[in-house]
């Protein structure tokens, strides 16, 4: 099968490449480098050097590959710059969104996998938000989640196009950038490892759903049996949806405390005041995905933690 991945050579994306080319699909990456990194790059993939943004780049690497499969993951990932630019973020995470809907349905492709977030999109979650909850997004970066998702509908609704939407939890693993702006696993486990204590925003009681990249790489797999199964036309966005998460939420104190433990890291982590557009509480039901995906997430929060501390001890 035809398969390209957009943001091919980032951190989750870089991981669903690898799997498909060692599943013997025929892999497109879509990358412009801005923070993909070249190393991750599967040799064995299509490398096109573009924009999402660029209707006509988008066109022509389509028009050579011919994607039976189109799995979106090129965003932009930083909430607080979300905050800051919320039109750079709804130019990257919207309309590039569209600019791959229409060249998906141009080209004939036969499912378009989108990464949502579970995070972001539901708002404030005191209680494990199923697909059907309320969406309540507080920052841009989310509201431009739930904005794409809707084009999606529209797509399968006028177009005929085939959607999942994965409303990931916090992902976490190896290859995610200790230096970046999103991936607290990553960036404590970073700081630790250097004998430095890591900043906490807030009180550090806010709870998030972390859930290993590899589990994410296992929903991926099986949104393509769905889409290719023929899945009914969905009667709202929220039908095309599911929630990919750990199901178990843990606060960033108790994760600072656990990663520590795994480094042997004696010290206080630095407390600094709450950032805008964070949430105290996320947690994702994912019985759906359970149900229907027939998905099931493997890896503990330890012992993916600890394959992170591997991964940055090399």
């Amino acid at each position: 099968m035809r398969i390209a991945v957009t943001g091919g050579a980032g951190f989750i994306g870089s991981h669903l490449v690898d799997s498909y080319i060692s599943a013997g699909h025929e892999v497109l990456v879509i990358d412009n480098l801005s923070t993909g990194k070249a190393q991750n790059l599967n040799p064995k993939a299509l490398f096109s050097n573009a924009d999402i943004r660029d209707a006509a780049a988008v066109d022509r690497a389509f028009a050579q590959f011919h994607p039976e499969i189109v799995n979106h993951h090129a965003a932009q990932i930083d909430i607080r710059r979300s905050v800051d630019d919320p039109a750079f973020d709804a130019t990257v995470n919207v309309v590039g969104s569209i600019v791959l809907l229409q060249q998906a349905v141009r080209h004939g492709a036969r499912g378009f996998i989108f990464a949502s977030s579970g995070g972001a999109i539901y708002g404030e979650t005191p209680e494990p938000a199923p697909e059907t909850a309320v969406k309540a997004p507080i920052s841009p970066y989310g509201a431009a989640k739930a904005a794409v998702e809707y084009y999606m509908f529209v797509y399968r609704r006028t177009f005929g196009l085939p959607a999942v939407a994965l409303r990931y939890g916090n992902v976490y693993g190896p290859r995610q950038d200790p230096k970046g702006e999103a991936g607290v696993v990553s960036i404590f486990a970073g700081a630790l490892l250097s004998g430095a204590a890591p900043t906490i925003f807030g009180t550090g009681e806010q709870v998030r759903d972390y859930v290993y990249v590899g589990d994410v790489v296992n929903a991926n797999l099986r949104a393509i049996d769905y889409l290719l199964a023929g899945p009914p036309v969905p009667r709202t966005p929220g039908d095309q949806a599911f929630n990919i998460g750990s199901g178990v939420s843990t606060s960033v104190n108790e994760l600072y405390r656990m990663l520590a433990g795994i480094v042997g890291f004696a010290g206080d982590p630095v407390y600094g005041d709450p950032r805008p557009g964070e949430l105290m509480e996320s947690r994702l039901d994912i019985s759906r995905a359970r149900t229907v995906l027939g998905f099931s997430p493997e890896m503990s929060f330890e012992q993916g933690m600890r394959k992170v501390v591997d991964w940055l001890s090399r």
